[in-house]
C-alpha cells in the first residue's frame, strides 16, 4: 500500500515537471513579427486640381498638385494639355499653367504621378471638361439702308434722299436735318422696297456738318452726315458794271463842236 502512494507521488511529481518545462518552452518561442504597416503617405493624400468650368482650345489654366512635403517626381499629363511644370509652393503644394490643346470637344483624363518621400507612388486623377462653344455668327446684314446723292450742298441746292429696305411691311420712309428745309423730307414708295425723295438744303443753313437720320416703317436705322457750306458759291461771276456818265466838270468842249454831254471822240 505505501508503495501505490510514492508511485503516485512521483507520478504527479513528474507531470508538474513535465507541465512546467512545457510552460517554459512556451514563453521562450520567438513571437511573430507584426504585419508591415500602411504607408504614412498614401497614393490618396495627393491630388490634382484642373478646372472644373468648360475650358476652351488654347486657353491657359492652372494646375493645382497637392501631396507630402519632399515628394519627388512629380507629373502631370493629359491628353487635353501641352507640357505642366510644376513649381514647388508651401506645405506640400505645387502649381503651374498650361494650354489647352486643340482638341475636339469632350471629357479628358488628367493624371498626376511621383512618389513620397519614403518611397510610396503617389497616383491621383482629375477630368478636365474641352468646349469649343459655338462659331461666332456672322453679323446680320443690315435690312435698311440710306443713300444720298451727295454729302456736300449749299443752300437752295437739290439733294435725292434713296432708302431701300428689306424688312416686311414697311408703308413709309423719311428722313430728318436741320440742313433740310423743313426739317424732314417724305419718300416715296416704289412698291418694291425703294423709297425715294428729293430733299432741299436749307437757306438759314449755316456752314458746318448736320446729321441726317434715316426712318422705315416709323424706325430710325441710320444716320449720315452731310455737310453745308453757306457761302456764296465761287463760280458765280459778279455782273459786269455799266460806266458812270461823266460829271459836268470832266465834259470837255472840242474846239469847232457843240457841247453834248459825251465824251470828245477820237480823231
Amino acid at each position: 500500500m505505501r508503495k501505490a502512494l510514492t508511485l503516485t507521488a512521483v507520478a504527479l511529481t513528474t507531470s508538474l515537471a513535465l507541465g512546467g518545462a512545457t510552460t517554459a518552452f512556451a514563453a521562450g518561442t520567438p513571437t511573430p513579427a507584426p504585419s508591415p504597416t500602411a504607408s504614412t503617405h498614401p497614393a490618396a493624400s495627393a491630388r490634382v486640381e484642373v478646372p472644373s468650368s468648360p475650358v476652351k482650345p488654347g486657353d491657359a489654366i492652372s494646375v493645382t498638385v497637392t501631396a507630402p512635403a519632399g515628394s519627388e517626381n512629380l507629373a502631370v499629363s493629359s491628353a487635353a494639355l501641352g507640357g505642366v511644370r510644376l513649381t514647388p509652393g508651401k506645405d506640400g503644394s505645387w502649381s503651374g499653367t498650361a494650354t489647352v490643346a486643340d482638341v475636339k470637344d469632350g471629357s479628358y483624363g488628367v493624371s498626376l504621378t511621383g512618389s513620397a518621400p519614403d518611397g510610396t507612388k503617389l497616383q491621383a486623377t482629375a477630368q478636365l471638361t474641352v468646349k469649343k462653344g459655338d462659331a461666332p455668327k456672322p453679323p446680320t446684314p443690315a435690312s435698311s439702308s440710306l443713300r444720298l446723292s451727295t454729302d456736300f450742298g449749299r443752300p437752295g441746292d437739290k439733294v435725292t434722299v434713296t432708302v431701300k429696305t428689306t424688312a416686311k411691311d414697311v408703308k413709309d420712309a423719311y428722313v430728318k436735318s436741320a440742313a433740310f428745309a423743313g426739317g424732314r423730307v417724305d419718300l416715296k414708295n416704289d412698291g418694291h422696297g425703294t423709297f425715294t425723295g428729293t430733299a432741299t438744303v436749307a437757306k438759314d443753313a449755316r456752314t458746318g456738318y448736320y446729321g441726317v437720320d434715316a426712318f422705315a416703317g416709323g424706325k430710325k436705322f441710320d444716320t449720315v452726315k452731310f455737310s453745308v457750306e453757306a457761302k456764296a458759291n465761287p463760280d458765280v461771276k459778279p455782273a459786269p458794271l455799266k460806266p458812270a456818265p461823266l460829271k459836268p466838270s470832266e465834259h470837255k468842249t472840242p474846239k469847232g463842236s457843240v457841247n453834248t454831254g459825251q465824251a470828245p471822240a477820237d480823231a
